[in-house]
């Protein structure tokens, strides 16, 4: 069985010299791997390794940071500036390159579909005992091109994961939260509140994240959990490229919209407009989580003041 391989046993065997009270540290903080990543053998075999290697050292008091969609842009900025902060970084992808990369750049790395039920519910139970201080909701992409081409296929998947996914995401991880009174930080974007052509679902999608970001206020502060709406502005990311490719997807030579495919493709680049570096945003985000008294809204990133 894989679980008996010479990769895991190195790994459990590794602090020999340990008291039975470490050994029983060390348990806890496995158990907790093997929920979030006991479908990757790989995977979990490494983070067993980490968890055993830095009981001795870890500060019992270090927060925790959960930050969903961290392969690159403004999520792999913000997993190193938390990490350079002294924070355990939980950092998330869907694919298993990226997952890979981050666990050997010194993260919890978990392979995950921010959409996917049971994965969460493994996610959440590698949480239940040591609770969680800051989740960021950064996951998402955007569908470029116009409403009536892309048609409610377009918009629901949109939604799945740029809305739909927030909610799964922290209702999961809410007895996290709740444990350790946390903030949950929801990336939004300026295009919430100012609406442009051709971006339509996109701008829905991070309107819709803004109410449900008050909505959560409102029903977590009981239970002394704070939320953050962050809205950016043009940051350096792939997001661009990511949106470009969805818009060239969805327009055809059969489209109303074709002779002014331009325009379509210039409004998919507009985020690279003299951008705001991801380290830059990361750092100012980072300053407001670790404020006394988090923002409600936080604009940031060029062009996101002059709203």
């Amino acid at each position: 069985m894989w679980w008996t391989t010479p990769t895991l046993l190195h790994a459990i065997a590794a602090p020999a010299s340990f008291s039975q009270r470490q050994r029983g540290r060390i348990v806890c903080r496995c158990l907790r791997y093997v929920m979030a990543t006991a479908r990757k053998p790989w995977h979990f075999a490494q983070n067993i390794y980490k968890a055993v290697s830095r009981t001795d050292d870890k500060d019992p008091h270090m927060p925790i940071a959960l930050i969903t969609g961290c392969s690159s842009g403004i999520g792999r900025a913000l997993a190193d500036a938390f990490k350079a902060t002294g924070y355990e970084v939980w950092a998330t992808a869907r694919k298993a390159d990226d997952v890979a990369a981050l666990s050997a750049a010194g993260f919890i790395a978990v392979q995950l579909d921010v959409n996917d039920k049971l994965a969460l519910e493994q996610l959440a139970a590698g949480l239940e005992h040591s609770g969680l201080d800051v989740l960021i909701n950064n996951a998402g992409y955007g569908a470029m091109g116009p409403l009536l081409d892309g048609g409610v296929d377009a918009l629901q998947r949109q939604f799945e994961t740029n809305v739909f996914s927030v909610v799964g995401v922290t209702r999961a991880l809410f007895p996290a939260l709740r444990r350790n009174k946390g903030l949950v930080v929801n990336i939004g974007s300026v295009s919430g509140v100012l609406v442009t052509p051709f971006a339509g679902a996109y701008c829905a999608s991070k309107a819709a994240v803004h109410a449900l970001s008050d909505a959560l206020r409102l029903e977590l502060a009981p239970f002394g959990v704070q939320v953050m709406e962050v809205q950016p502005g043009a940051i350096a990311s792939s997001f661009a490229k990511n949106a470009s490719h969805e818009a060239e997807q969805l327009i055809s030579e059969q489209s109303p919209w074709w002779p002014i495919r331009e325009s379509i493709r210039a409004r998919a680049r507009a985020s690279l407009d003299n951008p705001t570096p991801a380290t830059e945003f990361a750092r100012d985000l980072l300053k407001a989580v670790q404020h006394t008294h988090p923002p409600r809204l936080l604009r940031l990133g060029n062009g996101s003041s002059l709203l």
